[in-house]
C-alpha cells in the first residue's frame, strides 16, 4: 500500500512596511497611506489563505524622531489590525535602518523564526523626504544582511521632495523606486505592491528567467501602466510627472 506524503508545513513570509511618519507626512499623505493599508490588509489574509506554501505576515515600521513598531512581533495577515500612523517630528532612516536589521534573525526576539522556515521577506519603504540623521553607515550594514539581500525591496516615494537617491540605495536599483504624485495614486500603488509582492513572493519557485525582484518590478510598473502614462506615478527610470496634488 502506497505512503501518503504529508503536506509540507507552510513557510511564512514577512512583509514589512517601513513608513516615514515625519511631520512632512501631515495631513492628505498620512490619511491615504492609512486608508489604503487598512484596506488591502483583508486582500493580504485572503492570498495568505489561499496559500498552501505561505502564511504571509505583517510587521510595520514607523520613523519620525526615533522608530516604532505597530506591534512586537510579526502578525498573521488574516489576524492583522492595522493601527493608525500619526505624525511627529524628525526623519529618522538611520535609525528605522538599525532598526530593522536588529529584527532580520532566527534569534531571540528576531522576526525571522520559524519552525517551518521563512520565504526571503518583501520590504516596502515609504518616504516623502530625505534622512536627518546619518544614515549611511546603518543602511550599508542593513544591505549586508542576508535576509535583506535576498529579499523583495520596493520603494514608494509619496511627491516630488522625497530623497529618490536613498531610496534607490534601500531598494538596489531604480526600477524599484516609483513616485506618486496625488491621493488615489497612492492608494493604488499601495495596493498593487502589496498584493504583488506578497503573491510573487511566497512562491515557491522563481521563473525561469526572472528573479522575484524583477518579477514584481515588471508585474507593478504593467498593473500601473495607465497612472505612469498620465502622469499620476513617475518610475525613477523616468517618465513625464504631474504637478503633486495633495489635497
Amino acid at each position: 500500500m502506497p505512503i501518503k506524503n504529508d503536506p509540507l508545513p507552510a513557510k511564512k513570509l514577512v512583509l514589512f512596511f517601513v513608513v516615514d511618519t515625519s511631520y512632512s507626512m501631515e495631513g492628505a499623505k498620512i490619511g491615504a497611506l492609512n486608508n489604503a493599508v487598512e484596506e488591502v490588509i483583508p486582500m493580504l489574509g485572503e492570498i495568505s489563505k489561499d496559500n498552501n506554501d505561505a502564511i504571509v505576515e505583517i510587521a510595520v515600521l514607523q520613523f519620525s524622531s526615533g522608530v516604532k513598531w505597530s506591534y512586537s512581533s510579526p502578525i498573521p495577515a488574516e489576524n492583522f489590525s492595522w493601527r493608525t500612523l500619526s505624525v511627529d517630528g524628525a526623519t529618522d532612516f538611520g535609525a528605522a535602518c538599525t532598526e530593522l536589521l536588529s529584527k532580520l534573525t532566527t534569534k531571540g526576539d528576531g522576526f525571522m523564526s520559524s519552525p517551518s522556515g521563512a520565504f526571503a521577506p518583501v520590504f516596502i519603504l515609504l518616504s516623502d523626504g530625505g534622512p536627518t540623521d546619518n544614515y549611511k553607515t546603518p543602511l550599508k550594514n542593513l544591505r549586508e544582511k542576508n535576509w535583506f539581500k535576498a529579499g523583495v525591496r520596493i520603494a514608494i516615494a509619496i511627491g516630488d521632495d522625497a530623497n529618490l537617491s536613498v531610496l534607490e540605495e534601500f531598494t538596489g536599483s531604480k526600477e524599484s523606486v516609483f513616485t506618486v504624485h496625488n491621493i488615489e495614486a497612492l492608494k493604488k500603488i499601495i495596493r498593487c505592491v502589496s498584493v504583488t509582492s506578497s503573491s510573487v513572493a511566497s512562491k515557491t519557485t522563481d521563473t525561469a528567467n526572472e528573479t522575484k525582484q524583477e518579477q514584481i518590478e515588471k508585474e507593478i510598473s504593467n498593473e500601473m501602466q495607465e497612472e505612469i502614462k498620465d502622469g499620476e506615478i513617475t518610475p525613477a527610470t523616468g517618465g513625464e510627472a504631474l504637478d503633486d496634488d495633495w489635497e
